[in-house]
């Protein structure tokens, strides 16, 4: 009996492979034939008659940008952001799935009304959430969004809907930060349009970090010899160690946004660009490596960024003394996020400046040490993750 039962379970396998293998041959026959095309002209160009789902998955997509202007608004100011999570939910709550937005924005759930493996696949209402990350908030308000799908015979996955969730608009809490000399005082005044929103004592060895609304446009810093204006950009704004003498506003200033060393996606940057000598930075464009959501959502200007290559560090330096004003630093990774960059700054063989700064992938931090002279600046991270780097304000 036993020889019986184990012949009878070898015999099952051997049929249970040899009906694998034809239906393998099958469908390998079936792929070749549509590979191959069809010699019958005469459809080449016909109307779709057989209007129903197919097998395949359609992208029901959220779209998440950086309200750079800060209107709730997706506008030509505004960029896509890559690395937010969006939840989404049936009608009951339950949660469906989580998907992170691609470097073009957009957090993708599949749908279908045939696949068992898609997100979507039947009529209702969805909710699609947009994780908010701390510090900051839904320029919009619409973070949460219902949107009813029906069914739809006719259409390439049986389901459509009412429309695609409104574009969510993120804005960061824009911050002040930097830290006071010792036996110096000074007054911070945050200002809009000219006037004086709000003004802050600084003593002296001490950090300060304060918010600003949304109507600021510039802060300005007046006494112990720390004078110094800055424009406020869209993100939170880092001054370092105050140091007398800082550049003026009469100082002459380029802006290197790295979009002119190279047409291709990456390349390292030559000594030379911008009358510089640069050691270990690469010039890539922001869509150029996949899943680099710091590539993208640190690029504040044109289409590339620069970067610190293999998170080692980094130097850009000249012969002749040259003014170091800002430059806009994000981490690399969302896997880095709160990652610290040290930058440092010489004078010949003298420290003029060491500053670190907390680094996030979702949103530069605008460091600005407005340094009037120096001639070498060297870049790290704490951890040997890299570090980007766009909009650089020299004096040259």
């Amino acid at each position: 009996m036993a020889d019986n039962a184990l012949v009878l379970f070898i015999s099952a396998l051997v049929l249970a492979g040899a009906v694998a293998l034809i239906v393998l041959a099958l469908r390998w026959r079936r792929k070749r034939r549509r590979a191959r095309g069809n010699p019958d002209p005469s459809r080449d160009y016909a109307p779709h008659s057989a209007w129903g789902p197919t097998s395949g998955k359609l992208n029901f997509s959220s779209f998440v940008f950086m309200d750079v202007d800060r209107d709730g608004t997706y506008g030509q100011a505004d960029r896509p952001m890559a690395g937010i999570a969006v939840r989404l939910f049936d009608g009951e709550g339950r949660f469906l799935a989580l998907s992170r937005t691609n470097p073009a924005g957009f957090a993708n759930f599949p749908m279908s009304s045939k696949r068992r493996s898609a997100a979507i696949r039947a009529p209702g209402t969805y909710r699609f959430s947009v994780s908010v990350p701390p510090g900051w908030r839904a320029s919009g308000a619409n973070e949460n969004q219902l949107v009813r799908l029906a069914d739809a015979p006719g259409s390439l996955v049986g389901l459509a809907g009412e429309g695609l969730p409104r574009p969510v608009g993120l804005a960061p809490l824009r911050t002040v930060n930097g830290r006071m000399p010792v036996g110096a005082v000074a007054t911070l005044s945050v200002m809009g349009r000219g006037k004086v929103l709000e003004s802050h004592a600084l003593g002296p060895a001490a950090a300060f970090r304060f918010p600003v609304s949304g109507e600021a446009d510039q802060v300005a810093i007046a006494g112990g010899g720390l004078d110094r204006r800055l424009a406020l950009s869209a993100y939170p704004a880092e001054l370092g160690l105050l140091a007398p003498g800082a550049l003026g506003a009469d100082a002459a200033l380029i802006t290197i946004g790295f979009d002119d060393v190279t047409t291709r996606g990456l390349c390292k940057i030559p000594s030379g660009h911008a009358g510089l000598d640069w050691y270990n930075l690469n010039a890539m464009a922001r869509d150029h490596t996949k899943n680099s959501e710091g590539y993208v959502n640190g690029n504040v200007s044109g289409a590339y960024i620069a970067y610190t290559s293999s998170g080692h560090p980094a130097e850009f330096a000249r012969a002749a003394p040259f003014g170091f004003d800002s430059v806009m630093l994000t981490a690399a990774w969302l896997g880095s996020e709160g990652e610290t960059a040290l930058v440092e700054s010489w004078l010949g063989d003298e420290p003029v400046a060491r500053d670190e700064i907390t680094l996030s992938a979702l949103a530069p931090v605008h460091y600005a040490p407005m340094l009037k002279a120096v001639t070498r600046v060297r870049l790290s991270t704490k951890h040997h993750w890299q570090m980007v780097l766009d909009d650089l304000v020299l004096a040259l």
